[in-house]
């Protein structure tokens, strides 16, 4: 039997503000088109491993406001598990405000909210419940705080199952997470800020000697670079019209989740990956 995908990570609602170009600091530009979607890194990274066909738990946190009760209902409409997912009391869910601009070219900024008090107890209720196995997958982002990641982490390894670790927003690894056998999956700027190197290839060669794992990064439309025991691999992307890149790098972490718990190897869930990420840059939206 396939595993299943544990996401332990974010959810926000996303306003979203389509422009003909982005506003330069201090300027407003007029005549956008609104939209509001479920958003949240971790939350859209369930919902892309769901819809690739994977059993997915999630481990987050909302609060106690319309906005909680809508993400909620959206997670569960897409199959996802979400009775790990906690209503904190005199809490805002988290939001994402977002600028995109006729390139697809995006500005987030994010008001993190009940995600912030995501800690290791919730994240060890939510492992109790899921009994991990071989074969099943833990999903982490940064946009929780380090406890949480490290639990996720630490848990993993002695389960039998694989941790991966979207480092983004960039901030410095926590020293939990370290000698686990977590698979990084930053995109190239997160990654050059996690080592100082500027090239991807060398940052991607960095972060394998430092973790002793794989590691996955994403170079936008180039498609990803894998590095490991046998060096730098280059996987392609095919090429596509874009019409937003917000939650590109959130489709490829959770088809790479859905793949490896389906039983696939590193490299054939990246190609998978990076196809899911090209397909929905096609799209608006972060969950297309």
């Amino acid at each position: 039997m396939p595993g299943t995908v544990l996401v332990i990570g974010s959810i926000n609602a996303d306003l979203v503000v389509t422009l003909d170009r982005l506003p330069e600091p201090g300027e407003t530009v007029t005549g956008g088109r609104f939209a509001r979607h479920g958003g949240g890194k971790g939350a859209n990274q369930a919902v892309a491993a769901a819809r690739a066909g994977a059993r997915v738990r999630f481990a987050g946190a909302v609060g106690d406001d319309d906005l909680g009760v809508a993400a909620i209902e959206q997670l569960a409409a897409e199959g996802v598990d979400v009775g790990a997912v906690a209503r904190l009391d005199g809490e805002a869910t988290g939001v994402a405000l977002i600028a995109v601009d006729r390139a697809g070219r995006n500005q987030i900024a994010v008001a993190s909210g009940a995600n912030a008090r995501v800690g290791a107890a919730l994240v060890a209720r939510a492992l109790e419940a899921a009994a991990l196995g071989p074969g099943d997958v833990v999903l982490l982002g940064f946009e929780v705080p380090d406890a949480a990641v490290v639990a996720g982490a630490r848990a993993a390894g002695p389960a039998g199952a694989r941790a991966i670790l979207n480092p983004a927003p960039a901030r410095d690894l926590p020293d939990g997470v370290l000698g686990h056998g977590v698979l990084l999956t930053p995109n190239g700027l997160e990654a050059a800020a996690l080592t100082g190197e500027t090239e991807p290839a060398a940052a991607a060669r960095a972060l394998a000697r430092r973790t002793n794992a794989p590691v996955l990064v994403t170079v936008g439309d180039d498609g990803a670079l894998l590095a490991g025991g046998d060096g730098v691999v280059e996987i392609a992307a095919p090429e596509v019209e874009v019409v937003d890149t917000t939650g590109a790098g959130d489709a490829f972490n959770g088809v790479l989740a859905a793949g490896l718990a389906a039983g696939a190897g590193v490299e054939e869930a990246a190609r998978r990956a990076v196809d899911a990420a090209s397909a929905a840059v096609r799209r608006a939206g972060a969950r297309g």
